[in-house]
């Protein structure tokens, strides 16, 4: 089974966690993307749901597919969310971020009542950080909370390259007009602990650890799809 279709399989797993008249987030990603193509597929045969989309991206494919909309304005409260991610750990601990859409992602997934992950097996690991961790931070001061990040990384015994995210020659704007910061931190031990420092910084506008908000993990790979559920 190769990556595209691991991803292909998980989302079609994750459909079947999908019910007639679902309030629904839908993710940003590759993985996030088939899973909209296959939910596409189930509105033209009838299926009623109403999506709220994490990304301007995601929002331009469900209006290609015809997979009808709303925002958090009109639909504060959603049923479920489906989503990708970059990293995910035993305890369904998650880095994501690497598609920018963080902190809508984030804000969707704190609307629903369950948040489900589909994922290749690549995804899978011990301990979160191989994948540099996205710090979505303001423009304005942007040196200065670089600073902060690695000093407050520093005391947690973290070190690494906080890379500015560009695209094109320019700095990478996300949807909501910031900046990120890519850090590269290796094996973070402590989320927890990590996830409070990065809040405490004024220019920190959201980071890329979700933690306790996943409770199911469809994970697609050779040996076929599988179910995770959180531990601890």
């Amino acid at each position: 089974m190769d990556a595209r279709t691991a991803k292909r399989e998980a989302a079609r797993a994750a459909l079947e966690y999908v019910e007639p008249g679902m309030r629904l987030g839908i993710g940003s990603g590759t993985t996030a993307e088939e899973f909209v193509r296959l939910l596409a597929g189930c509105v033209s045969e009838g299926l009623r749901i109403i999506g709220v989309p994490t990304s301007e991206r995601t929002a331009a494919l469900c209006r290609e597919t015809g997979v009808p909309l709303s925002d958090l304005d009109e639909t504060p409260q959603l049923d479920l969310a489906v989503d990708g991610a970059d990293e995910i750990d035993p305890h369904l601990s998650l880095i994501k971020g690497g598609g920018g859409a963080l902190l809508r992602e984030k804000i969707v997934a704190a609307a629903a009542s369950r948040m489900i992950v589909i994922a290749d097996a690549s995804k899978l690991v011990e301990v979160l950080g191989r994948f540099p961790l996205p710090i979505e931070v303001n423009r304005f001061g942007l040196g200065a909370t670089r600073l902060a990040i690695g000093k407050v990384a520093g005391a947690l015994g973290l070190s690494g390259p906080l890379t500015l995210r560009m695209t094109s020659g320019q700095p990478f704007v996300t949807d909501g007009g910031h900046f990120i910061v890519d850090a590269s931190f290796g094996r973070i031990p402590d989320t927890r602990a990590l996830s409070n420092a990065l809040f405490a910084i004024p220019g920190v506008v959201e980071h890329g650890l979700f933690l306790g908000m996943a409770d199911t993990a469809i994970i697609a790979g050779t040996d076929g799809v599988r179910t995770l559920h959180a531990i601890g």
